[in-house]
């Protein structure tokens, strides 16, 4: 049985929210992608104190990223920091600028933070870097996690999965780790992306505008072997052009160097790409490709999942 074959199978026989609505079908209760922040705000954090509290105790997958932050954050204030550990980690896919971020948050929030290592590399799914490579990184991760949490005597793995998580695009990651026991806080609480800002902005947290930053195998293109000598030039090339962009005077939020194998696919904010594209010279940093290209429609999130197909199409 082929890899994918298997985790579908896998799918199949556990319960939960179906694999249709990890495509982007609607999920009842929960607010859709985009919506605007109103007075459920309140109602919503108050779902999400009170299934932290039933919860008890949890170990927090903690990529340093603004959801995940704010989950930490949400479940030291209920349960408090002895209830509470945090968890990123380690691997040739995480960027070492976001390894030392989530050390530095957690540091400021007083709460233990563990970094142990993964091995998405020793699954042949994930280094084949098919459409379901996310399915392989999750399932990596939990099942390192659980049995830490185990460990430290702690009831629940936790994620910072969101409600607009879940009704946006195909994310067999998400199914990964509720196959595997993980809770998703946020998602039960029904919070969404700007409600998890927004909370973050009200109490003070630096990461409520971070901008997203996606594992460093989300660079590559699908279908191309994902490798540490992969994942390191990608993470090179993008630390070298975000400074040359910062030294030109043109700082960027989002910036993404796609590997199309020979070729680097540059994406900046829409309102960069054209300032950029004047600027060829700043290109030369990115090093170890044959060609240097700009994406001239700019950054968009996720969008190597724009060739996808969803199942049933």
């Amino acid at each position: 049985m082929s890899t994918s074959a298997s985790w579908a199978a896998e799918l199949s026989e556990v319960s939960g929210p179906s694999e249709a609505a990890a495509w982007g079908d609607s999920t009842p209760g929960f607010s859709a992608p985009g919506s605007v922040v109103g007075s459920d705000l309140d109602k919503r954090l108050a779902r999400l104190a009170a299934g932290l509290a039933e919860l008890g105790s949890v170990l927090v997958a903690f990529s340093g990223g603004a959801d995940s932050a704010f989950l930490l954050t949400a479940a030291v204030r209920t349960l408090g920091v002895d209830a509470v550990v945090a968890a990123t980690a380690v691997s040739s896919s995480l960027p070492d600028a976001e390894l030392r971020a989530a050390t530095s948050f957690a540091a400021e929030l007083g709460v233990r933070h563990l970094t142990p290592s993964t091995n998405e590399m020793g699954r042949a799914g994930y280094r084949a870097n098919g459409s379901d490579r996310c399915y392989f990184c999750k399932a990596e991760l939990t099942e390192t996690l659980r049995p830490l949490a185990d460990s430290l005597g702690l009831a629940h793995v936790v994620t910072g999965t969101n409600a607009d998580d879940a009704v946006a695009g195909f994310r067999p990651g998400i199914r990964a780790a509720a196959v595997r026991g993980a809770r998703t806080p946020l998602w039960d609480a029904g919070l969404t992306k700007a409600e998890v800002r927004e909370a973050s902005r009200r109490w003070g947290l630096s990461t409520w505008d971070k901008p997203a930053a996606a594992c460093l195998a989300s660079r590559i293109s699908y279908g191309t072997e994902v490798s540490p000598a992969r994942l390191a030039r990608v993470e090179r090339a993008e630390v070298a052009l975000r400074l040359a962009m910062a030294t030109a005077e043109l700082g960027v939020t989002n910036l993404r160097v796609r590997d199309l194998d020979d070729t680097a696919l540059v994406e900046v904010d829409a309102d960069r790409v054209g300032a950029l594209t004047a600027r060829p010279d700043l290109l030369a940093v990115v090093e170890g490709f044959d060609r240097v290209e700009i994406d001239q429609r700019g950054f968009r999130s996720g969008s190597m999942n724009e060739l996808l197909t969803p199942p049933g199409h």
